[in-house]
């Protein structure tokens, strides 16, 4: 199966080595993406639902690139610097995924490399064919 990297431009993906994507075959999985403008800047500071829906996007572009969508997704991973906003998150995430119905996973991590951070996702999606 061929493998697809899918970028979103940010300047340390050449510089670590990683994609914000990688597409094998059917299967696509989005690393941990945090919420950031396209000015590299955090956004939503101390708003955890705004931050939220800002990973969702960034996660549903980079599945666009890859010819998928939302609709594919069948994990997605819920990091949290404070387990006590998970209510504010999941609340987020269910307008992205209530009729999706994806398995998910929360969890409180320690932090996040930039503290601003209040919550990095993951998903794993895979291609539906017709």
């Amino acid at each position: 199966m061929k493998r697809k990297l899918i970028s979103n431009g940010n300047p340390l993906e050449d510089v670590i080595g990683f994609s914000r994507a990688v597409q094998v075959g059917p299967y696509i999985s989005v690393g941990g993406t945090a919420p950031v403008g396209d000015d590299g800047k955090t956004i939503g500071i101390g708003d955890v639902a705004m931050q939220t829906r800002r990973c969702l996007e960034i996660i549903k572009e980079a599945l666009e690139k890859a010819g998928s969508g939302l609709e594919d997704v069948t994990r997605t991973r819920m990091m949290l610097t404070r387990i006590e906003d998970w209510e504010k998150v999941v609340k987020v995430r269910a307008e992205y995924f209530k009729k999706i119905k994806p398995v998910d996973t929360v969890m409180q991590v320690t932090r996040f490399i930039n503290p601003e951070w209040l919550i990095e996702i993951e998903v794993d999606a895979i291609v539906q064919s017709e």
